[in-house]
């Protein structure tokens, strides 16, 4: 989300805290939403790669996500946000601040659909792979004495090393398993599931920034988890209607001029809202509104 100016908020000279996100892919316009539903405004002239904020002391910085964990964990950046199956492949020291729920996949096993091959039968094979790391320790309690798994590092095309020649089996990321079969390949096993997360590093000297950060968007995904159901009914149906939304901790109750009736406001799943409603209007709840949340502080 772009702005024109500086905000109050923008910090002036102090040192600014860095962020790196994504630059592209398929992480990128996910992470800008949510950091623009984390209040987070910033100017971008094009193209750079250096972002800065105008209502607080933040850089944003674009990265390539592989390259995150790196700066990161060197302390280069104090923040930064990057698949889960990138920090680990980096074997670099940060510290998981947020898993986001979003860049959701799984990192797999794949081999020829006609080979009918296991974990067994690859380990001591040709594996080829965008994740070296990742695939030899996982062959690694596998592998026999002295038969060590041999790992091609490839860039891109991973699906088709089995095609061309260049492997018996991959290891890549799956999300929705098209690319799997047409390639001809089969899922043999999982070596993680991933996601989006919030890293941060042990050298950051922005630690209470990089709590603001952490809880702005913490609020921001709880609030994708819950929605406010509001609606009127008669005091006799009260404990009927405090069942059916008994709220996070309790729904709020509410006099209204008709004493016979009451108004209630609690939150509910967003994932059970339409039944919800359902049950509320069998029990004679009237006037019955759901409302999304932009953002929350819950306090747990």
């Amino acid at each position: 989300r772009c702005s024109d100016g500086p905000g109050p908020e923008d910090g002036g000279d102090q040192p600014r805290l860095l962020f790196a996100v994504p630059k592209k892919g398929r992480l990128h316009e996910r992470v800008l939403d949510m950091l623009a539903n984390a209040g987070i405004e910033y100017r971008r002239p094009p193209r750079t790669d250096i972002a800065q904020c105008t209502n607080l002391p933040i850089t944003l910085v674009f990265l390539p996500a592989d390259d995150i964990p790196a700066y990161v964990g060197a302390g280069d950046v104090d923040l930064g946000i990057t698949g889960q199956e990138i920090v680990a492949e980096s074997d670099v020291e940060v510290q998981v601040l947020l898993k986001l729920g979003i860049g959701k996949c799984s990192v797999g096993i794949q081999a020829p659909a006609s080979s009918n091959m296991s974990v067994e039968d690859l380990a001591g094979k040709r594996i080829a792979t965008s994740y070296p790391n990742l695939a030899r320790r996982y062959f690694e309690q596998y592998e026999k004495p002295g038969l060590s798994t041999r790992i091609r590092s490839i860039s891109g095309s991973v699906h088709a090393a089995c095609g061309l020649g260049l492997a018996d089996g991959v290891v890549d990321i799956v999300e929705t398993g098209v690319n799997i079969r047409s390639a001809g390949l089969q899922h043999v096993a999982t070596v993680m599931q991933a996601e989006a997360v919030l890293i941060t590093s042990s050298h950051s000297s922005h630690k209470e920034l990089v709590e603001v950060m952490k809880r702005r968007i913490m609020g921001y995904l709880t609030a994708q988890e819950w929605v406010m159901v509001t609606y009127n009914v008669h005091r006799f149906n009260l404990p009927f209607a405090e069942r059916i939304t008994p709220g996070k901790r309790s729904p709020s109750v509410m006099r209204l001029e008709d004493t016979s009736w009451v108004a209630v406001a609690a939150l509910v799943p967003k994932r059970e809202a339409p039944r919800v409603m359902d049950d509320l209007e069998k029990i004679g709840a009237r006037d019955i509104l759901l409302t999304a949340l932009l953002s929350t502080r819950m306090g747990d």
